[in-house]
């Protein structure tokens, strides 16, 4: 890869600029993408999307919604989980919150770790390998206090996302098979994994198209003019492939 040098705008100062080069794999798909012009059907999108290069990994799937919400506004903030209806290839790694007594049995559901101050403590002194977090309602006298630290990483349990529930074994088991939180960011963008390269088109689709309707169905009464302003899925080493919004 060749270099050059090339006075900057700051006087007296130099830089190098890396010549702009690109793999065949990845022009080669940027070729496609530009050949499929404007969005496509859900169906059509993925296939484009399976059409591409392969890396040297099964990349993971992710659809990105940006919609015409107002994330300042509480009534129109969206948050929730669901199971993909044809999985999403990967297992998640799940905490409990639980009493004593439960111990055994969040273990047994798939949970790596379990227990209520003394794990609350663990988090605090700096351990985050999991996740996702599940409590029982009764435990929240323990978890409320690690909302400074769990909030910004988006690992704080929710009744809204379903990560705080009577039913833990449930939600343990559920979140470790792969169940997947999804969550509005301040620009008013959704995103969520919908599976992996390998999975065949057929699953793919129908994974997407249970994600939009998930989406569509929530859409908050307050908002007007267009709700899906525009929607994209992508590989992790792919362009992103335009899906025309319903």
């Amino acid at each position: 890869m060749s270099e050059a040098t090339t006075q900057s705008t700051y006087p007296g100062r130099l830089y190098r600029r890396r010549k702009n080069t690109r793999s065949k794999r990845h022009t080669s798909n940027i070729a496609k993408t530009n050949v499929a012009g404007s969005a496509l059907e859900p169906r059509e999108a993925v296939a484009l999307l399976k059409s591409y290069s392969k890396a040297k990994f099964d990349e993971t799937i992710d659809c990105c919604m940006h919609l015409g919400i107002d994330p300042r506004q509480a009534d129109q903030q969206l948050r929730g989980a669901l199971s993909m209806p044809k999985g999403i290839g990967k297992s998640s790694r799940v905490i409990c919150f639980c009493s004593s007594d439960k111990e055994d049995e969040m273990r047994a559901a798939g949970a790596i770790e379990v227990g209520g101050e003394e794990l609350a403590k663990k988090i605090t002194d700096g351990w985050f390998d999991f996740d996702v977090a599940i409590a029982s309602p009764d435990m929240m006298r323990v978890v409320g206090g690690l909302g400074r630290v769990l909030g910004p990483k988006g690992l704080m349990p929710s009744p809204k996302a379903g990560t705080v529930t009577p039913d833990a074994v449930t939600a343990v088991k559920e979140f470790a098979a792969g169940k997947t939180e999804y969550r509005n960011d301040d620009g008013g963008n959704i995103h969520c994994t919908i599976g992996k390269m390998s999975f065949s088109e057929d699953d793919l689709f129908a994974n997407l198209t249970f994600f939009l309707n998930t989406i569509e169905n929530i859409r908050p009464a307050s908002v007007k003019g267009t709700y899906v302003k525009k929607c994209v899925i992508t590989g992790t080493m792919t362009p992103s492939v335009e899906v025309a919004a319903s």
